[in-house]
């Protein structure tokens, strides 16, 4: 496992190695001490987690969060000094997905991580039913019993959607995590594999569809009448 911490405060980095080691010792943990190298790690280094503190010395760590999230579904929890609850929505609204306050126990953090990966390692769809099975692991996908063949971009689009199901991913979002950050602004690009995409599957984007058009916004996957089932590896 690989944990990026962003944080300049070089004793939290310390405490982190050291509670990782206690609990997980094949853990590589790596820090940085500003937002911007910790959004250029986020994206090079594909760590596994991510411990963020709000307080950095150049964007906060609220900018941090939401930048890494557009290019990313890595789990997230941000630390900080603040009590205040505005900032705990703040920052779990902009993706993160736990909030730790400063200072904190290892058993805390711990708790708190593991609690973070679970659901991380439970996010994708797992019900049974037709008509769309996705195996993440072989990258299979079938509908209505028959294996249908993506191009790379159609399966990303489709694995980050469903991975994010009834969850709204903007424009921007999705060519960050499929194309690249470059491409963020190719919105004729996106549309245009969405609507191969959707023909693959026999969505109807007029009648019950899977794929949903959030007009202006971006995209979300929600499930039909009939149930999406799943096969997850991590």
């Amino acid at each position: 496992m690989r944990v990026l911490v962003i944080d300049d405060e070089a004793d939290i980095s310390e405490i982190v190695r050291l509670t990782f080691g206690l609990r997980w010792p094949e853990a590589e943990v790596l820090s940085v001490a500003t937002g911007e190298a910790g959004v250029e790690a986020a994206s090079s280094l594909s760590p596994d987690l991510i411990l963020l503190d709000v307080g950095l010395p150049d964007i906060d760590g609220f900018e941090v969060c939401e930048r890494i999230r557009a290019i990313s579904d890595v789990p997230i929890v941000m630390l900080t000094a603040r009590h205040e609850e505005v900032d705990k929505v703040r920052g779990l609204e902009l993706g993160a997905d736990d909030y730790v306050t400063k200072p904190f126990s290892h058993i805390e953090l711990l708790a708190r991580v593991r609690a973070v990966l679970r659901r991380a390692e439970s996010q994708a769809p797992t019900r049974e039913g037709p008509p769309l099975y996705i195996d993440y692991e072989s990258r299979t996908v079938t509908v209505d019993g028959q294996e249908v063949k993506l191009t790379p971009i159609e399966y990303g689009l489709l694995y980050h959607l469903t991975r994010n199901e009834n969850r709204v991913l903007t424009f921007r979002t999705l060519l960050a995590k499929v194309w690249g950050r470059e491409y963020m602004d190719e919105t004729d690009y996106l549309k245009v594999h969405i609507q191969h995409l959707r023909r693959k599957l026999g969505d109807d984007p007029q009648g019950e569809a899977m794929i949903v058009n959030e007009r202006g916004v971006g995209y979300k996957f929600v499930r039909r009448s009939a149930a999406v089932t799943s096969k997850v590896t991590r």
